[in-house]
């Protein structure tokens, strides 16, 4: 009989996590809970039981932060209660003095570049004057002393420097088809270097100069359909093709932490591949593939390239931290990040192509609960209740590894489907295009498409299939329950938007670069009679009456990216013609639910909506509600 795993441990806080080295070697921090709050820990290298908690959050954790580039100082986000106008805080390791380097309220601060040859200033970006667009700041990291140094009044949608925090290159947006142009400068002057049309968009982009000055990298779908890394003179614009795959784009690439030398580069089509550029990193890699297969990621090195962190992963690990000797070749285990699901049965993950009607090749992921098997054809004996994981963006994508959603409900007896419909990212530019205009359309078409598949396989019990997203996911949810009511028997939307028209009106000022992308790929501009039908035509909050079997809604209040409004508009609508709907308000979160206590609390509403309609198993509410903030406005949990 399969031993429940208790939510705690799959979604509480971790025992350790991200952990990361010092460019000198000499400290190794990690986040950790402080009085259940996650925070920043340190200790010497040499030294790990004598570990400090530097940093005092004490109600939202800390989920991003970086070493700087001056050893004594760590860097670390937060923001007010998800509204992602994030501040960028400095503490010093030695004596904990915190200090927030954008103490502005209301604005968006990101971290532009920090360089080795200023180890104790940064540059940031930061919309306090216009908040469509983020002017350039030198910060110093040590007392928070700011110096403008680019009034962005042309409105740049981008800035790249060099080493020495010499702009180098700038990008804007233009014309109706919000064509990409980039300058470079040339005798104080900004001329025009290349330019990235609108089919390219999502699949070309600039990283990075090396140290000199004189190269940068880039990934560039032009020419081509899946992306290839290339390196480019910026003097004369000559290129050096680098990597490229047949099967998916450029996924991930490794860079030297001092000439920034692209030294290692991946694929991910169904698993990701790794492929070194350099001899030395070969070595490496042979060593670790002969200790860990593939299941590795390195997470963070040290000025010297001797000292690596390592994180290992895979379907049934959630993750185990190493520290690697470049010189030696000696692997030490150093952290498991929840150690306590070791005594629990973690379940492996399929992965596949599923084939949508027109011929489209979808990547797809498939989790099944213990005793549940498929044979070599992918053919299953029995029938179980499904729940299919619509991913979010839509320009993003599902990938195979560990995937706590899918080891939770499938422990609880459910089959977990996620599919990269149309419009996923990672599988070349045309896979990505061809979800223009197609919200409710054809990428809705590749789920169901999908969801066919199981149940010709003998998979998924057609009359017990779910579905379940956040962001575009939630829309996908609320789609599936009104435009395709008769596929499924429950949703679970999360932070899901429900009117396009009034989420292309409120999305973040800051977006504004990425407004025309938005409205051509939606395929409405809602300032058109034209444009603003198609919107309406794949916003179910217009077929609300279509929506028959139970919803389950969770909102962020603060969600800067889908308004509270977007739920409210659906959950009104549904009351109006007495559709059975919970409603769900958390108001100390936005977008990404952060607090591990929120997670829980509607984690455990999910669990007990879908025991309620496709009957799997349950693990009591109980004291889940503890701590969390939420708010059910409409429903019941009974």
């Amino acid at each position: 009989m399969t031993t429940l795993i208790p939510r705690k441990e799959l979604f509480g806080n971790p025992e350790i996590d991200d952990a990361k080295i010092s460019s000198d070697g000499k400290f190794i921090s990690w986040r950790a809970p402080k009085n259940g709050v996650m925070n920043i820990w340190l200790a010497p290298l040499d030294n790990i039981e004598n570990k400090a908690c530097i940093t005092n959050e004490s109600l939202r954790p800390i989920n991003i932060y970086h070493w700087s580039k001056h050893s004594d100082y760590i860097l670390y986000f937060q923001d007010n209660k998800g509204d992602e106008n994030w501040h960028i805080h400095s503490v010093n390791i030695h004596t904990k003095i915190d200090i927030d380097l954008t103490d502005i309220s209301g604005v968006n601060a990101e971290i532009i570049l920090m360089g080795w040859n200023t180890p104790k200033s940064i540059l940031v970006g930061l919309n306090n004057r216009d908040a469509s667009w983020h002017d350039i700041y030198k910060i110093d990291i040590t007392n928070g002393e700011k110096k403008l140094l680019i009034l962005n009044d042309n409105e740049y949608s981008n800035f790249i420097f060099d080493e020495n925090y010499c702009l180098k290159l700038v990008e804007k947006s233009i014309g109706s088809e919000n064509t990409r142009v980039i300058y470079k400068r040339v005798n104080e002057a900004w001329v025009e270097l290349t330019r990235i049309e609108y089919e390219d968009s999502l699949t070309t982009y600039i990283s990075h100069f090396e140290n000199s000055g004189k190269y940068f990298y880039m990934v560039d779908s032009r020419g081509v359909d899946k992306n290839i890394l290339v390196k480019v003179r910026l003097e004369d614009g000559e290129k050096e093709i680098l990597a490229k795959s047949d099967k998916a784009d450029i996924h991930k690439f490794m860079m030297h932490p001092v000439s920034y030398q692209v030294e290692a580069w991946s694929y991910n089509y169904l698993k990701p591949k790794w492929s070194a550029l350099s001899d030395t990193i070969e070595e490496d890699f042979a060593r670790l593939n002969a200790t860990f297969g593939e299941s590795y990621t390195i997470v963070s090195r040290t000025k010297d390239n001797n000292t690596w962190i390592i994180l290992v992963s895979n379907a049934t690990n959630s993750g185990t931290f190493c520290l690697y000797d470049c010189h030696s070749k000696n692997v030490s285990k150093l952290f498991d990040k929840y150690p306590d699901l070791q005594q629990y049965t973690l379940l492996p993950m399929y992965d596949f192509t599923i084939q949508a009607r027109d011929g489209l090749l979808l990547t797809s992921y498939l989790t099944m609960p213990e005793g549940a098997t498929l044979d070599d054809k992918m053919l299953s004996s029995k029938s179980i209740p499904m729940v299919l994981l619509v991913h979010g963006g839509p320009w993003g994508r599902d990938v195979y590894g560990y995937n706590r959603i899918h080891q939770w409900l499938a422990n609880r007896g459910y089959a977990v489907l996620s599919v990269n419909f149309r419009g996923s990212t990672g599988f070349g530019k045309s896979f990505v295009n061809k979800a223009d205009a197609e919200w409710s359309g054809k990428m809705h078409d590749d789920l169901i498409d999908a969801v066919d598949w199981t149940i010709e396989h003998g998979i998924a019990d057609k009359n017990k299939v779910a579905i379940m997203g956040r962001s575009y996911g939630g829309y996908a949810t609320l789609v599936g329950l009104s435009y395709t009511p008769e596929v499924f028997c429950c949703g679970v939307d999360i932070v899901g938007p429900s009117n396009l028209e009034t989420l292309l009106n409120t999305i973040p000022p800051y977006w504004q670069s990425f407004y025309k992308e938005m409205v051509r790929r939606m395929g409405g501009d809602p300032e058109t009679i034209e444009g603003l039908a198609h919107l309406k035509k794949c916003s179910p909050l217009y077929k609300v009456n279509d929506i028959t079997k139970p919803l389950l809604i969770g909102q962020g209040a603060n969600d800067p990216r889908v308004k509270q409004a977007e739920s409210d508009q659906v959950v009104d609508a549904m009351k109006t013609r007495n559709l059975p709907v919970t409603y769900v308000i958390y108001p100390d979160e936005g977008h990404v639910w952060t607090r591990p206590e929120n997670h829980l609390s509607f984690n455990a509403l999910i669990e007990k909506f879908l025991a309620t309609n496709l009957g799997g198993k349950c693990e009591p509410i109980g004291d889940a509600f503890e701590g969390s903030s939420i708010e059910i406005r409409e429903g019941s949990i009974e």
